[in-house]
């Protein structure tokens, strides 16, 4: 009896092209504005006080030595002449959830990844879509034609090849990495480009004079265990080689919660930094939360370390580490700054200094019943964050979701009440 054939499998990682200023530049467009992506500008921080940090950066600002994470001011400094854009997580979340739409159309499974990138599980599907890279391009410059920006689109054997694919030249770009490709694809790169290998592990490899991916791959696996750590040396090692079980898992929002994520292009090592974001998140998920007239009795923090420390407390693992920790409230809230003083706990006990690469917060138990458990110490400090919360949720319904921003979270776990309007800011 012939042995029962195994199907191959086939994953597609789908990545948006420098996903914020992409999405900026296409709402400038479409007012009539220039393409941020064609010229020197970053998305990040405040223009007018020079405060803040690089979330992402177009290839010209690039070539300037402009790099995602530092402070506006120094890379003021290196361009002076850097368009700034406020970020806009409202924005984003709309432009995620548009070109994932597209993709689920074609895909029996998609499991989102971050807020700019997700993978299709594509095995099994060769009667329906007998050339997986027409298909790849058939997505591709639907997303393009449709929505306005650019996609890549790896094919691989699993996830790990996939996201290697995608990261290929860019920008509006299909490549392929099957198993048979790696050795000719994969092997002649920098061991630097290897996937989830952080930067101290590249520079411990290239000190033991591995510097390609395929050096790697070909050395004993107890050489690099002995270099990286027995956990983060073998999985190293499985990556150079190709070696992924992990699967495209479906993730479906669940219709009582609701929930926020970004990833930021390089680590936040800052817990300033760290505050900044989750002060956004926390005003974006908050106010969609009140836009359905909703309350939160569960907050939800979760982060993705790209680097752990073993017990001994100085050897990096090679991939991404996710994290979560939840906590239920004394009462329902709708809260922005309730919200964003909860994640901020639960974050300082997540974290213990590592690099962070995503970080999302989730509401759950949510409740539409009009009652509020008050307390006898409901103080002004709750009254007066309601009042702040009506009044930038009826200005944002007015002018738009830009009109109006909160002050960063400069001290510790307070959040700043100042905001001002931005209605007719042509930088946005």
């Amino acid at each position: 009896m012939d042995e029962e054939k195994t199907i191959e499998r086939l994953i597609f990682h789908v990545d948006v092209n420098s996903a914020y200023l992409s999405w900026e530049s296409v709402k400038r467009l479409s007012e009539g504005g220039e393409d941020l992506r064609l010229i020197p500008s970053a998305v990040g921080g405040d223009p007018a006080k020079r405060t803040g940090i690089i979330l992402a950066k177009s290839i010209p600002a690039k070539k300037y030595g402009v790099t995602t994470g530092e402070p506006v001011s120094m890379a003021l400094q290196k361009c002076p002449g850097l368009v700034l854009v406020r970020p806009s997580f409202g924005l984003y979340e709309r432009n995620s959830k548009a070109f994932m739409s597209i993709c689920r159309k074609y895909a029996p499974v998609m499991q989102k990844f971050s807020v700019d990138e997700c993978f299709l599980d594509m095995t099994g599907t060769s009667l329906i879509y007998p050339d997986p890279i027409a298909l790849a391009h058939q997505i591709k410059d639907e997303i393009r034609d449709t929505l306005g920006f650019t996609v890549n689109i790896g094919i691989g054997s699993n996830r790990l090849l996939a996201k290697m694919a995608s990261d290929f030249e860019k920008p509006d770009k299909v490549h392929t990495l099957f198993t048979h490709e790696i050795q000719e694809k994969m092997w002649p790169l920098p061991v630097g480009d290897l996937l989830f290998v952080g930067k101290m592990s590249t520079a411990r490899l290239q000190e033991a004079g591995i510097m390609t991916i395929g050096a790697l791959a070909t050395a004993p696996v107890g050489k690099i265990q002995g270099i990286l750590g027995e956990k983060g040396g073998l999985a190293a090692w499985e990556s150079a080689n190709g070696i992924d079980d992990s699967p495209v898992s479906e993730e479906r929002e669940d219709a009582k919660g609701y929930s926020v994520s970004t990833t930021l292009e390089e680590d936040v090592t800052s817990l300033e930094k760290a505050k900044h974001v989750l002060l956004a998140l926390a005003d974006s998920v908050a106010r969609r939360m009140r836009a359905d007239g909703a309350k939160t009795n569960c907050v939800a923090v979760d982060i993705r370390l790209s680097k752990l420390k073993n017990s001994s407390g100085n050897t990096p693992s090679s991939r991404f580490t996710n994290k979560s920790r939840q906590r239920k409230l004394d009462a329902p809230t709708d809260v922005t700054d309730e919200i964003y003083e909860t994640a901020v706990t639960l974050f300082q006990e997540l974290w213990r200094g590592e690099p962070l690469r995503l970080l999302g917060i989730a509401l759950s138990d949510v409740t539409r019943e009009e009652y509020e458990q008050v307390s006898l110490f409901q103080d002004e400090k709750h009254e007066r964050a309601r009042k702040l919360d009506a009044a930038m949720d009826k200005i944002r319904g007015r002018f738009g979701s830009d009109a109006v921003f909160r002050g960063g979270a400069a001290d510790a776990g307070r959040i700043g009440q100042k905001f001002k309007t931005r209605a007719e800011d042509e930088q946005e």
